[in-house]
């Protein structure tokens, strides 16, 4: 699937194309971050079914290290490390060490933690949250702005499918295979991604689940010394704060769930959700440059064609765009209206013949340097994705349905229908869910916001989490604006009803709309 990502890393992409840290396990005992800090842990309710030493740890903050995908963040954050259990189901057994991020509240009238998940699933929380909190100032001077990365994620066991040179090598595979032996290699790749997933996780490849992370996140809470689970989830961040709230819905605070992903939708709807929601960005696109939609539309899928048949040349002598890369040149810039100019240009290169830009577009989604260097966040996507769902659909399943993805949308809708059938393919673990449970019946107000030209996870998403959180459980707004998510997004009206929540408690009434 594509995944969901924030547009803090899209904006340095964008900037780059124009022009994280680690945790240690060293370092002292931390000291309460206020005078009442003391209290604070006596008051955080243990989560039941733990063993006694891990929720007695206690979190040994310290400065944060620069990793080979990210530098270190700066002197307002800390890392630390969180021991949990390997398996949620043997709790006693073995344990695995998850990297945490913090940056302490400012001013003197702390509320507690305010714990952050960016999506994916697979973004490093450790990675993202520096580049964040300048969005998040008003919120900082009351709470301690915490992230980590997730079960194999990054530094917290981070799983790596294949090296840099296998990964290169698999962007020769045809993701919308048109010939038997396309087919072949398509599915030989699916296998082989999964095998090396087995390989380099081992046993840990069937405890990514959402349901352990939303597991280690009970322990992180009480471990952090607060009653209620305060949190602000993204995209993928919004199924794991559904499931979370599920399990454990006594221990919500204030919870709110931003790009918001539907929680009602198998592998087939949730792949047509987003050729939907690609598609509607790219006629917003496609309007904003003075195109119509539908025609804008057909060029782009004959020129999606023709590269197909003819892989267009780039500044890199041994590369070149191939469809498949074309596509997600074409996906990252509809995350952010901010980035349309680029894909504008990315285009009009391509039509002359250049498919430079486009690359460096797919590649910045991919996470590859200059150096030819991948970043893991889509093989830790793919490995807790494939845990989640149950669905496994075949080649058969997945061709009849191809008709309603070309007519969703020609441009996304190939890529989308095909990797129905191979994104978990011949996975080494089977799945647990048909869709996650996010009901959560007795838990206060969890504040949903959906963005009506959200490309990822279009905006009926919302509505549905909404109702799925139960009444008087789900409160949605909605903003009419574009790009994915809303919040830190340029509207006013969103950031001071989440604000005003987050700060006061004070939940805006169901069915708020934000206009643009």
């Amino acid at each position: 699937m594509l995944r969901s990502v924030r547009r803090v890393a899209l904006a340095a992409v964008v900037a780059s194309l124009a022009a994280g840290c680690g945790a240690s396990p060293e370092g002292s005992a931390a000291e309460p971050t206020t005078g009442e800090g003391a209290e604070r842990r006596a008051s955080a309710v243990a989560p039941e079914g733990v063993p006694s030493a891990l929720a007695a740890q206690r979190l040994q903050w310290t400065d944060c290290a620069g990793t080979e995908d990210s530098p270190a963040p700066g002197d307002d954050w800390q890392c630390a490390t969180l021991e949990v259990p390997v398996d949620w189901s043997a709790p006693e057994d073995d344990t695995m060490k998850l990297a945490l991020i913090r940056s302490e509240a400012r001013g003197d009238r702390r509320i507690g933690s305010l714990l952050f998940n960016f999506g994916g699933p697979g973004a490093s929380g450790v990675a993202t949250m520096p580049s964040y909190g300048g969005t998040l100032s008003s919120l900082h001077e009351r709470y301690d702005l915490v992230s980590w990365d997730p079960r194999g994620v990054g530094a917290s066991s981070g799983i790596r499918c294949r090296d840099d040179a296998e990964i290169a090598e698999a962007e020769s595979v045809d993701m919308v295979p048109e010939t038997a032996a396309e087919e072949a290699a398509f599915l030989e790749d699916a296998a082989d991604f999964g095998q090396g997933c087995e390989d380099s996780a081992g046993p840990l490849l069937a405890h990514v689940s959402t349901a352990d992370t939303a597991r280690d996140m009970e322990l992180m809470r009480h471990v952090l010394g607060d009653r209620d689970l305060n949190y602000f989830g993204f995209s993928y961040g919004t199924e794991l704060g559904g499931v979370y709230a599920h399990l454990f819905p006594e221990r919500v605070g204030r919870m709110v769930l931003d790009a918001v992903v539907d929680p009602t939708a198998d592998v087939f709807e949730h792949a047509e959700n987003q050729a939907r929601g690609f598609q509607r960005a790219l006629d917003a696109y496609l309007e904003s440059t003075g195109q119509d939609p539908r025609e804008g539309t057909r060029r782009l899928a004959d020129l999606l064609e023709r590269i197909d048949q003819d892989p267009l040349p780039t500044a890199s002598e041994e590369r070149r765009l191939t469809r498949t890369l074309a596509v997600i040149g074409i996906v990252l810039p509809l995350y952010s209206e901010s980035a349309w100019p680029t894909l504008t240009d990315a285009l009009r290169a391509a039509r002359e013949g250049d498919g430079t830009e486009l690359l460096a577009l797919a590649d910045a989604y991919h996470g590859r340097d200059a150096s030819g260097h991948y970043a893991t966040t889509t093989h830790s996507q793919r490995a807790i994705s494939c845990l989640d769902a149950r669905q496994r659909p075949t080649v058969e399943e997945t061709r009849e349905r191809l008709p309603r993805f070309e007519e969703i949308s020609p441009v996304f809708g190939p890529l989308l229908g095909w990797d129905t059938a191979g994104w978990c393919h011949d996975w080494p673990v089977a799945g647990l869910n048909e869709t996650p449970e996010v009901s959560a019946p007795g838990a206060d107000p969890v504040l949903v916001v959906g963005n009506t030209g959200d490309p990822a996870t279009p905006y009926e998403g919302a509505r549905r989490m909404a109702d799925e959180l139960g009444e008087d459980v789900g409160v949605m707004i909605t903003w009419e604006g574009q790009g994915h998510g809303a919040y830190g997004n340029g509207s006013d009206c969103v950031e001071t009803a989440v604000d005003t929540y987050l700060l006061e408690g004070k939940a805006p009434e169901d069915g708020m709309v934000c206009s643009r």
